[in-house]
């Protein structure tokens, strides 16, 4: 009886150790499945890594634009206008003719000249005869020298005179020309104030007209000493040889109705000083200009783009706008989520330049943001969406 009762005891001790672990794996078994049902349960949302990458932004400058070749038109004599051989907007080569002031004053005063002339050419005859008919009577001491050394001074002076009578001749005939203007230029004709019958002299207040030859077009615009240092560095290379005094990339021109010109210009002269009172400096573009698209006086915004190095940049779709403040959504290690504000400071591409509230490996989320809040849990899924 002792035997059997054993053998009934450890067939209850085996059964017990038996129920025992089958409860344990099964409690086991079911927090396993708790924790992978709250797991799924949880939102799956893209997030992105942020990071410090180069960032390449653009400033904008508002420029004037004017001809290559940019004359005033003046008068350089007085008198009547007589003709006008143009109109307003056409274009002209050089040497062609543009105005006509009567010329009959000038040529009186030509005529005049060479009359003139004329007479102080026979008193040098005259006074060099003079001279000849003397020299041999001084030679034969029929006079003395005193008279001839007179009448070769006499001769001297005929002779300057002869010399200032052709000089005014030679002026008369600068004036004469002068009433016939032609353009020293090629190019497009500006607007002409003035009419025929109109009186025009060289101290009037507005020329007669504006020549511009704008097959190819200055831009003129300026920037501030700070933006003017952080491109002159911006653009040095190591290369002592090189010519890096001011390596500004190629600069787009977006026009007044906001198109962008096709032709693409480059920065080509640099003021050497800096302006005192507005603390700015000015530059030029040159553009061409095959199609006569941008004219004389036209306005336009110069795009230049500007690298910056060693940024911080976050996608832009995951920034939240809250009264004129930008937040984002951080995943915090344990796969919660949490709003942060965060300090823009531009853009570049599809991404934001961000100047204080985040930190390099910080994740952020990049959509879902209305399902969010403080805290919640989430599945990140983790992605790298395209810089710029």
């Amino acid at each position: 009886m002792i035997i059997k009762t054993s053998k009934n005891i450890k067939s209850l001790l085996t059964l017990s150790t038996g129920l025992f672990l089958l409860a344990i794996t099964s409690s086991c078994h079911s927090g396993s499945s708790n924790a992978e049902d709250e797991s799924n349960k949880r939102l799956s949302l893209p997030v992105f890594m942020v990071d410090t990458g180069t960032a390449l932004t653009e400033r904008d400058y508002l420029g004037t634009i004017e001809g290559k070749v940019n004359v005033e038109i003046r008068p350089q004599v007085e008198g009547i206008l007589e003709k006008i051989y143009v109109d307003e907007g056409a274009y002209v080569k050089q040497g062609q003719n543009l105005f006509k002031i009567n010329e009959q004053p000038y040529l009186e005063a030509l005529k005049n000249a060479i009359a003139e002339e004329t007479v102080e050419k026979a008193k040098e005859k005259n006074a060099r005869l003079e001279v000849e008919s003397l020299k041999p009577l001084v030679e034969n001491d029929v006079i003395s020298d005193v008279q001839l050394r007179t009448a070769q001074a006499n001769n001297e002076v005929a002779k300057a005179s002869v010399a200032k009578a052709a000089t005014a001749v030679a002026t008369a005939k600068i004036n004469l020309g002068f009433t016939n203007i032609k353009a020293p230029s090629s190019g497009y004709i500006g607007r002409i104030p003035k009419r025929i019958g109109n009186l025009v002299t060289k101290g009037d207040s507005q020329p007669l007209t504006v020549l511009s030859d704008t097959r190819e077009v200055y831009v003129y615009f300026s920037m501030s000493e700070a933006d003017f240092l952080h491109f002159t560095k911006g653009g040095r290379s190591n290369d002592s040889s090189a010519n890096n005094d001011m390596l500004i990339p190629y600069v787009r021109l977006m026009l007044a109705d906001g198109t962008e010109y096709a032709e693409k210009g480059i920065v080509d002269a640099i003021d050497g000083q800096v302006n005192r009172t507005t603390g700015a400096i000015s530059l030029r573009a040159s553009f061409a200009n095959p199609h006569d698209v941008l004219r004389q006086g036209n306005t336009g915004t110069l795009k230049m783009e500007e690298k910056k190095p060693g940024v911080l940049l976050m996608p832009q779709v995951a920034a939240v706008e809250l009264q004129d403040k930008t937040f984002v959504y951080i995943v915090t290690p344990d796969n919660k989520v949490k709003m942060r504000a965060v300090i823009l400071d531009g853009v570049s591409g599809p991404n934001y330049i961000v100047k204080d509230g985040l930190r390099p490996g910080d994740r952020v989320v990049l959509s879902g943001f209305d399902k969010l809040e403080d805290g919640l849990a989430i599945n990140p899924q983790l992605q790298n969406p395209k810089r710029s």
